[in-house]
């Protein structure tokens, strides 16, 4: 009797054991589908020095969070330094434009001339000063034309608009919102300033600055890459 309870309290354990293996494998699963979305594309983010953090860094992860592998470019594969744009709430000297001031560094994992714009789904323009300078760089343009080109997403925030403009993307009368300061980078290359948070035309989602992140910006341009990919 001893022994065939030893055995049946064994069986019992192991049937336990398995069930608790079961389930471990089973929310082990179900954890990391929840915390790592199928990717569903590539979205490019091309920058350079003095990119400005804000309009960078919250699309960086709010793209990721949607399953996007959002790959950043710069003119080389490098640190690059970001920088913080703000109006200051309490100078003593009142600031008729945004102050700048050192930001967080982030790293371009590819260079311009090596982007295969094919293998993106998405183009995002940043803001910052950095596309004062990167717009001159040949392989951005390249890779700005094909978007406009195949009728890609695009989506462009405050000065990103410089990249746009200088890429031919705003000529034909396309309607684009920017920061107001930047809004001659629209209408003297053919395009129509809109002064609105956001504003889509085509294939092109802009918006003013991060402030107006808050708006449909980024779901309209999620949508537009999940209807392109279709």
């Amino acid at each position: 009797m001893n022994i065939s309870r030893s055995t049946s309290g064994r069986g019992c354990g192991l049937v336990a054991i398995g069930l608790i293996a079961l389930a471990t494998i089973v929310s082990n699963a179900y954890a990391q589908d929840a915390g790592q979305p199928k990717k569903t594309g590539k979205v490019l983010m091309p920058l350079g020095d003095a990119t400005e953090a804000m309009d960078t860094l919250y699309p960086f992860f709010r793209l990721a969070e949607e399953g996007y592998d959002v790959v950043v470019a710069g003119p080389e594969a490098r640190l690059y330094h970001m920088v913080l744009h703000e109006v200051p709430p309490n100078s003593d000297v009142p600031w008729d434009l945004t102050q700048e001031t050192p930001g967080y560094h982030i790293k371009a994992e590819v260079a311009f001339r090596d982007v295969n714009p094919e293998d993106y789904t998405g183009l995002f323009l940043s803001g910052g000063r950095a596309p004062e300078y990167i717009r001159y760089d040949k392989d951005l343009m390249r890779i700005t034309k094909h978007f406009l080109k195949e009728e890609k997403p695009i989506a462009v925030v405050c000065h990103g608009i410089e990249i746009l403009a200088a890429a031919g993307g705003l000529q034909g009368g396309r309607r684009a919102t920017t920061v107001g300061k930047c809004a001659l980078d629209i209408t003297q290359t053919g395009g129509v300033y809109v002064n609105k948070p956001y504003v889509v035309d085509g294939n092109v989602v802009s918006a003013a600055t991060w402030h107006d992140y808050g708006t449909p910006f980024f779901k309209i341009f999620i949508e537009k890459m999940l209807q392109f990919a279709e």
